[in-house]
């Protein structure tokens, strides 16, 4: 893989069933070195501020989103569907290094491609040494293969301070997730029919087991019982259900 080189609103946190209610104006996690701070911008996108810089996942929706948050020091891309990836919002966008998968890589204009690295499931690098991984996000059900086939799209973890990071992007209950281990935060998509049923996402939770789940693209889903199976399940997880969204219907 090519590397390119990096620097590294008030919302409700409510996890259900298994943590307390509590005021916040953002999502806060220990790790060596300082904290990540998680900002839940929209939909699929999100902001993390880390010890080794700032991380912007799938922008989308214009710069005027982002505007009131740290300037990144990263973009990351997981495919190519306009939820997760916008050329006019990246055109507006500081100009600092991007990570993509192949499919988006090929669509940039020659210059931002310059300044982007292009990784495939299941390649793995080192930025300021933290190290990042593409894990395939895919369809597996018959009759949704065709959003998101198998070996496009990536999701990725990230190491953090010593800690795991999982953004699953789009993707089912694939093998390859359930297979994961050691994931502190993790972010699912639950929402049909591109991604995940909450069951599935809730089973998924139940076989890799990870410290903290947070829903994100969900729009429509039942988040309570999501919640509640993934308790039910017995893994441990916290869930936390940040505002990804103005209207949560």
């Amino acid at each position: 893989m090519r590397l390119a080189p990096l620097s590294l609103t008030a919302t409700l946190l409510l996890t259900l069933p298994v943590a307390a209610l509590a005021q916040t104006s953002d999502f806060r996690h220990a790790v060596d070195g300082g904290e990540v701070v998680i900002h839940a911008v929209d939909h699929a996108s999100m902001l993390l501020e880390t010890p080794a810089g700032v991380i912007l996942v799938d922008p989308v929706g214009g710069a005027e989103a982002y505007a009131d948050l740290p300037a990144p020091d990263m973009i990351l891309i997981t495919h190519e569907h306009g939820d997760h990836y916008d050329q006019p919002t990246l055109d507006a966008l500081p100009q600092v290094p991007i990570i993509a998968n192949p499919a988006v890589a090929a669509m940039l204009p020659a210059p931002m491609a310059e300044r982007t690295t292009v990784m495939e499931n299941g390649e793995s690098g080192e930025i300021l040494g933290q190290p990042i991984e593409a894990i395939p996000a895919y369809n597996t059900t018959e009759d949704r293969l065709q959003n998101h086939p198998q070996g496009r799209d990536n999701g990725y973890i990230l190491t953090l301070g010593g800690q795991r990071f999982l953004i699953a992007g789009d993707t089912e209950d694939t093998p390859e997730l359930r297979a994961l281990t050691d994931i502190h935060v993790a972010f699912l998509p639950m929402n049909l029919p591109y991604t995940m049923s909450v069951e599935q996402a809730a089973d998924a939770v139940t076989a890799f087991a990870p410290d903290i789940v947070y829903p994100y693209h969900h729009r429509g889903s039942d988040l309570e019982t999501f919640a509640r199976l993934v308790e039910e399940g017995g893994s441990g997880a916290q869930v936390v259900i940040a505002p990804w969204y103005d209207d949560p219907s």
